[in-house]
């Protein structure tokens, strides 16, 4: 028999038993006698987490609106994990997982894999803000792997959500030298893609994590520094306890890129982003990094760039508003394009990512407030004035201002 007709006749049995058991265990409040089929880790998780967790739930919950890039700027994980970065993307890519990495609570702060893969993983808000403790989204991996300290894997019906019956899932806790619980490490697949070998790669790549954690000496931020505010969204301007930063153009260019990509970038592809074909020399590059860096206070690390001081951007809160589904905060931060006078080519692919994003969020759009709002900034969109009309009731005295436009957008 194949591999893949043995993960199928599994899937087909575990799904079986999580609709004999799971329904009762809620209705009697007791657990499964006689499961044999089933782990006893995973029966347990059921009943403690049906007193909090709906199986029918379709995402996990959001942790403080989303907003975690300020978490995992200051996480202890963030250095060994950037000093990954790369390799955990070759892994998830190669192998079609999506690579998550939490903090001690349970919540996402990182994840990367391909785009297919990351789009299935939104679905049920496997990304970054998500909770996946057992109160919030009960038995899976991840609360397992914090719940008891060792590495866990939950496949297919195991999940107590529905949601999550097409998913397999091999997690690690990641420990730091005194031992305690700092985040998870977790990879995620399609259930028809899982690999024994995967717990053996995580525990390795959690491994080197542990080890770098034991032999780095943390950088500490000065007492006294306050988070950076970034506004790049219409404008641009830099502020730390309302007082401006002293960048030029050119740093405000790096500072958006490398809040967009907490993953960083390469020396070659942050001057690929910065300048394209131009020709530019090292020093003159190096030059503006180094001012960048003096400017956050050393908050630049150095052999992969990447920020590693508290940096708040809008552009970023807005990327992660439309991957969270949220339109309504998408179009209150999207004040206009972002850097407008910059012709840096990274800062012109975000600039048309983000521009696209939120039309084609404001086009999937219900909301005949979103198509209003988004139309008085774009005169000249006649699709979204169409959407509005057709959107808005009949007797809404809106419809006059959505006609005027979509004329006025016709006749030019």
């Amino acid at each position: 028999m194949s591999q893949r007709s043995d993960l199928r006749r599994r899937r087909v049995m575990l799904e079986s038993e999580w609709s004999r058991w799971v329904p009762r265990m809620k209705a009697a409040g007791s657990s499964p006698v006689g499961a044999e089929p089933l782990r006893r880790d995973v029966t347990e998780s059921w009943m403690r987490s049906l007193t909090s967790v709906d199986p029918a739930r379709d995402s996990a919950p959001v942790t403080g609106g989303g907003g975690v890039q300020h978490r995992w700027n200051g996480s202890p994980l963030r250095r060994p994990v950037d000093g990954l970065a790369d390799e955990l993307r070759g892994i998830a890519d190669d192998a079609g997982f999506v690579t998550a990495v939490t903090d001690e609570s349970g919540t996402i702060l990182w994840t990367c894999g391909g785009p297919t893969m990351r789009r299935r993983a939104e679905r049920v808000n496997f990304a970054p803000g998500g909770r996946w403790d057992e109160q919030a989204m009960g038995t899976n991996a991840l609360s397992l792997a914090l719940r008891t300290g060792r590495p866990a894997s939950v496949f297919s019906a195991e999940h107590l959500v529905t949601a999550l019956h097409g998913w397999v899932c091999y997690c690690a806790p990641v420990h730091g030298p005194d031992g305690r619980i700092l985040g998870v490490l977790d990879m995620s697949t399609t259930w028809d893609r899982s690999n024994p070998l995967a717990m053996a790669t995580v525990r390795s790549l959690v491994a080197t994590i542990e080890s770098r954690l034991r032999t780095e000496t943390p950088r500490r931020l000065p007492r006294n520094a306050s988070p950076v505010s970034l506004t790049c969204l219409g404008s641009e301007q830099a502020l730390r306890d309302g007082v401006p930063l002293p960048l030029r153009p050119r740093q405000v260019e790096i500072l958006a890129l490398l809040a967009l990509e907490p993953g960083g970038f390469s020396p070659d592809r942050l001057r690929d982003a910065l300048y394209g074909d131009r020709a530019v020399t090292a020093s003159t590059f190096k030059a503006e990094i180094s001012h960048l860096r003096r400017a956050l206070d050393g908050g630049v690390a150095t052999r992969r760039y990447a920020l590693t001081a508290p940096v708040s951007c809008d552009a970023a809160e807005l990327l992660r508003a439309l991957e969270q589904g949220d339109t309504e905060t998408a179009l209150r931060l999207y004040r206009g394009p972002l850097l407008p006078r910059s012709q840096a080519p990274g800062i012109e692919e975000w600039r048309t990512h983000l521009e696209v994003s939120v039309r084609a969020a404001v086009l999937v759009s219900t909301s005949p407030e979103h198509a209003l709002c988004y139309g008085e900034r774009a005169p000249y969109d006649a699709e979204v004035h169409e959407h509005a009309l057709n959107l808005l009731d009949p007797r809404d005295p809106r419809r006059a201002i959505a006609a005027g436009r979509l004329a006025a957008a016709l006749r030019d």
